[in-house]
């Protein structure tokens, strides 16, 4: 099998466990080859639905758990996403996907702002993105989001790629009305539990989602040391 067809096996997989739903989020996983994203040693892995290293201590999420990032956040056509911990691109230009299809008209695309701390990955992701054609999408920025980012707030939605001590204030305060917050929570190691907030109006709701292993956030409100 070619790495294509590897890939749309696996995503076929995910949908068969019921796990990818949504027609959107089919489609937006399909058009993102994740092989374009990861180093050249990891590439023929890129179908198998586990984490990736990709340099510098970091990681690009199983293919489930981008699935259910896309899934359990609602992301939808026309929507501003905030990514805190952009990784290597694959996830941020899959984000992009559902919120800024390439067949929908320019007016109605929402937009991605990926937030990458280490900046040695965010340059790398940069280029990624470019690459694959999501740069009018995407904006890449090398920086320290554990603290959200202000300046292009309010957002639909905001997604956590890294484990937090706790959900930080100032990302539920850079929700709009309707907006959804997806953060693992919990210690720098082994477990940690996928908290999703909900904002409705001013009525805040928060709940697990169930357990999950991310490397641990960094930053001014991540793990010190």
């Amino acid at each position: 099998m070619t790495e294509k067809e590897e890939y749309e096996s696996a995503i076929a997989s995910l949908q068969h466990q019921g796990i990818l739903k949504r027609k959107e989020v089919v489609r937006a996983l399909l058009s993102v080859p994740r092989w374009d994203f990861v180093p050249d040693d990891v590439k023929k892995y890129a179908h198998v639905d586990s984490p990736l290293p990709i340099g510098w201590g970091q990681t690009t999420s199983a293919l489930h758990m981008t699935a259910m990032l896309c899934e359990y956040s609602g992301m939808k056509l026309g929507q501003k996403v905030l990514e805190v911990g952009g990784g290597c691109g694959f996830m941020s230009c899959v984000y992009a996907e559902v919120v800024a299809p390439k067949e929908a008209e320019r007016n109605l695309w929402g937009h991605v702002w990926s937030v990458e701390i280490v900046g040695e990955l965010a340059e790398l992701a940069k280029k990624n993105i470019e690459r694959a054609g999501y740069g009018d999408r995407v904006t890449m920025i090398h920086g320290d989001a554990s603290e959200g980012l202000p300046e292009h707030a309010p957002y639909d939605v905001i997604v956590v790629t890294s484990a937090a001590p706790d959900v930080p204030k100032e990302m539920v305060e850079q929700l709009g009305p309707q907006g959804v917050l997806l953060i693992p929570v919990g210690g720098p190691s082994l477990y940690q539990e996928l908290i999703r907030v909900r904002k409705s109006g001013e009525r805040i709701e928060e709940e697990s989602i169930g357990g999950v292993a991310f490397v641990p956030m960094r930053g001014k409100k991540g793990w010190k040391g």
